[in-house]
């Protein structure tokens, strides 16, 4: 027989032997358990931290696109002088490449009050068309349209809001502004009550809740800004790019304003984010190296069990290096099949949170994740690819080094040292 066939069926002899060493039997009862939950420990592990990270990646990522989907990448702010020309300026800055559209707008806060109730509320005036483009709000309606929006003298409220005041499409609702008409006694109040012309609903709470839109001519004759705007938005196609097109936008814009984008006035926040998805991640890889630990701790007393037939292979010529790799490929074995049954588990919750979480919160009479806490109406998970391999990877590589002693104490012991393990 030539060499490569005498190994490659020596190879075949150490995985029937590794693979007879994973199947339980009654005087390997405890081996058996250990084994077992290295493996729980394993699969836990691993879908634990798929999940888990998952539901971060989509935290951000529903979070991002709501917060960019109603809000500017780049905010382009009066400085010494008002945007009175933002029609002149929308058209320039437009025209700079890498910017998809531009949004002129007069906000302010108010007292909304209808007939259930009144809010504090966040008035944002701007044209039918740049409505329209702002996805996040026009794809997102539930009762009336935008059509004639200019025209029609109406708003729109969020959802949460309109639930709050009592109020749905064709009711009035009553805006009241601090400043309003100044008179010999002071500053008097504005008080005017606008038809409801939509209800909208982004699925971020606190924008369902808070946000009105009103036509800009309107918007700007109640908050005593004609002829002028209180910012311009810019949104362009990657979020990512904002600090290049800075300076083109500045140089298109050509005066004197006060430029942020998004990850200035969102640092914290999304800060915050990243360092809690990075400490999870570590502290939920020490679960999977426990489960590992786990593995040191079952062969070794496997080893211990198998004195007699590691004496026996030793004595019908198996090499050192066989019987290291047979308790290897034991463990391993665990790890890997502990790793996959843990990638599958993870995959399946992922596909099926918000399903999860219904059914969780019906069982338990409790509301998980309440919108109000976290923001958003429905719990996402959003698997990266490279994240997913990258724990799978942790958890082989682990369950690997966790075999390496328990072997090498198989593969140095010699027939006689075995024996007395016996």
């Amino acid at each position: 027989m030539s060499a490569s066939k005498a190994q490659s069926s020596f190879a075949l002899f150490e995985w029937m032997m590794a693979f007879r060493y994973l199947r339980s039997r009654r005087r390997e009862a405890f081996i058996s358990i250990i084994s077992w939950l290295s493996f729980f420990g394993i699969m836990l592990g691993v879908a634990t931290l798929i999940i888990v990270m998952a539901v971060m990646n989509g935290f951000r990522t529903e979070l991002l696109d709501k917060i960019l989907g109603i809000n500017g990448h780049l905010v382009v702010q009066p400085q010494d002088t008002d945007l009175t020309d933002y029609d002149a300026i929308t058209k320039r800055v437009e025209g700079v490449d890498g910017v998809t559209f531009v949004v002129p707008f007069v906000e302010g806060q108010i007292l909304a009050s209808g007939a259930g109730g009144s809010s504090g509320a966040l008035v944002r005036g701007l044209t039918e068309e740049s409505l329209k483009k702002l996805k996040a709000v026009s794809s997102k309606v539930l009762q009336g349209t935008f059509s004639d929006f200019d025209a029609s003298e109406g708003v729109a409220l969020g959802s949460r809001l309109a639930r709050t005041l009592g109020v749905v499409v064709g009711d009035k609702v009553k805006l009241i502004s601090p400043n309003g008409a100044v008179t010999p006694m002071g500053v008097a109040p504005r008080i005017k009550a606008y038809p409801v012309k939509a209800v909208f609903e982004i699925g971020m709470s606190e924008y369902d809740s808070t946000f009105i839109f009103m036509p800009l001519e309107y918007a700007q004759a109640y908050f005593n800004q004609e002829g002028k705007v209180s910012a311009i938005e810019v949104y362009v196609e990657d979020p990512d790019e904002v600090g290049v097109l800075r300076a083109p936008v500045e140089e298109a814009v050509n005066q004197q304003v006060f430029i942020t984008d998004w990850r200035f006035r969102n640092v914290t926040f999304f800060s915050a984010l990243e360092v809690e998805r990075n400490l999870m991640f570590i502290i939920l890889t020490l679960i999977i190296l426990v489960a590992a630990l786990n593995i040191i701790s079952g062969l070794i007393m496997l080893v211990k069990d198998k004195g007699n037939d590691i004496a026996i292979l030793r004595t019908m010529g198996a090499t050192r290096a066989s019987i290291m790799r047979i308790f290897m490929i034991t463990g391993a074995a665990i790890g890997f099949i502990g790793t996959m049954a843990g990638f599958i588990l993870g995959l399946v919750v992922c596909l099926n949170i918000e399903s999860i979480r219904q059914f969780v919160s019906w069982m338990t009479s409790t509301e998980l994740f309440s919108p109000e806490l976290y923001f958003l109406s429905k719990l996402p998970a959003d698997m990266d690819m490279t994240e997913t391999v990258s724990v799978l990877l942790i958890a082989l590589v682990l369950s690997f080094l966790a075999t390496i002693y328990p072997a090498w104490r198989a593969a140095t012991l010699d027939p006689v040292e075995a024996l007395r393990y016996e």
